[in-house]
C-alpha cells in the first residue's frame, strides 16, 4: 500500500512540477523577462517556507545547535546556487529553447552528479554509469540538433543556460549531504528557498522596476499558479512519495516528468513531438534511470 501511494504521490509532484516550464514559456507570451517571471515565482513561494520554518521551529532550534558558522555560510551558497543561479539560467534558457528540451536537458542532473563526484570527490565511476553518460548525452543531442535545425531562436545560448542551471542544481545536490541530517529536509528546502528568494529580490532591485512588476494580470496568475501547483506542493509531494517508496524506486516513477513535460508542451504551446523527439528521450530517461538505479 506505501508503494501505491508513494508512487501516487511522485507522479503528480512530478507532473506538476512538469508544468513550470509551460507557464514560463506561456508567460513569455506577454513580453516580460526572465527576472520579472522568477521574482514574481519566488514572491509567491517564499510565505509558504516562511511558515513551514515557523511550524517546525521547535526542531530548527534544537538543530541550531550542532551548526557551525561554516554550515551556514554553506546552507547560504547552497541556497543561492541551488534555487537563484540554477533557477535564473533555467528561465533564461527557456527564452530560447523549446519546454521539451529544456526539461531533458535538467533531467541530466544525476549524470552530473555522478561527474563532479568523480572529478572533485575521487569517486570512481563504473562501467554502468558509463554506459548510462553515453545514452543520456546522446539522447540530448539528438534532440538539441533536431531543434536547432527547425527552430529561427538561438538554440545553442539557451541550451547553455539550461546546462549551467542542471550544473548548477547537482553542486547544489552534493552541497546538501552534511547538512540535511543536522536540519531535516524540511527545515533545509525551506532555508534554502528563502536564501534564494532574497538572492532574487536583490538582483531585481538592480536590474528592474517594483512598480512593474504587477502590471500584466495574466502574469501574475500564471506565476502564482506556478509558486502553488509547480514549486511548494510537489516539492512536498515528491519528498512524502520518496519517504514511502524509497528513491531508488522513486527515481522510476518521477521520470514521467521529461515525458509529462513533452505532452503539456505539445498540447498547450504546440511544439512539435516526433519520432526524434521519441528516440531522445528514451535515450535520456534510459541512461538517467541506469545512474539512478546504480546509486541506490
Amino acid at each position: 500500500m506505501k508503494n501505491i501511494v508513494g508512487a501516487f504521490l511522485i507522479i503528480i509532484g512530478a507532473v506538476c512540477f512538469s508544468a513550470k516550464a509551460i507557464m514560463v514559456k506561456l508567460s513569455y507570451l506577454h513580453e516580460v523577462d526572465a527576472i520579472t517571471v522568477l521574482t514574481l515565482r519566488m514572491l509567491f513561494s517564499i510565505p509558504f517556507y516562511i511558515v513551514i520554518l515557523f511550524l517546525n521551529r521547535k526542531k530548527l532550534e534544537e538543530s541550531k545547535a550542532s551548526l557551525t558558522r561554516k554550515d551556514w555560510v554553506n546552507i547560504v551558497l547552497m541556497g543561492v546556487m541551488g534555487y537563484y543561479l540554477a533557477s535564473i539560467f533555467d528561465f533564461i534558457g527557456l527564452s530560447y529553447v523549446t519546454a521539451g528540451l529544456e526539461r531533458l536537458i535538467l533531467f541530466i542532473y544525476p549524470t552530473l552528479v555522478v561527474i563532479i563526484s568523480a572529478v572533485f570527490l575521487k569517486k570512481k565511476i563504473g562501467k554502468t554509469e558509463y554506459i548510462a553518460l553515453l545514452l543520456t548525452y546522446l539522447g540530448v543531442l539528438i534532440v538539441f540538433f533536431d531543434d536547432a535545425v527547425v527552430s529561427q531562436n538561438n538554440v545553442w545560448l539557451g541550451a547553455a543556460f539550461i546546462f549551467a542551471s542542471a550544473l548548477a542544481y547537482s553542486v547544489y545536490l552534493i552541497g546538501t549531504g552534511q547538512l540535511t541530517p543536522k536540519l531535516g529536509s524540511i527545515n533545509y528546502t525551506a532555508l534554502s528557498m528563502i536564501v534564494s528568494s532574497v538572492a532574487v529580490f536583490i538582483h531585481y532591485l538592480i536590474v528592474g522596476k517594483i512598480e512593474n512588476l504587477f502590471t500584466n494580470k495574466d502574469v501574475v496568475w500564471l506565476t502564482l499558479n506556478m509558486a502553488v501547483f509547480s514549486t511548494v506542493i510537489p516539492s512536498f509531494l515528491i519528498a512524502e512519495g520518496i519517504r514511502l517508496m524509497g528513491s531508488g524506486r522513486a527515481s522510476i516513477v518521477a521520470s514521467i516528468g521529461p515525458v509529462s513535460t513533452i505532452v503539456l508542451a505539445y498540447y498547450f504551446l504546440n511544439e512539435s513531438f516526433g519520432m526524434i523527439q521519441f528516440i531522445g528521450t528514451v535515450l535520456v530517461l534510459a541512461g538517467v534511470l541506469f545512474v539512478s538505479l546504480k546509486k541506490n
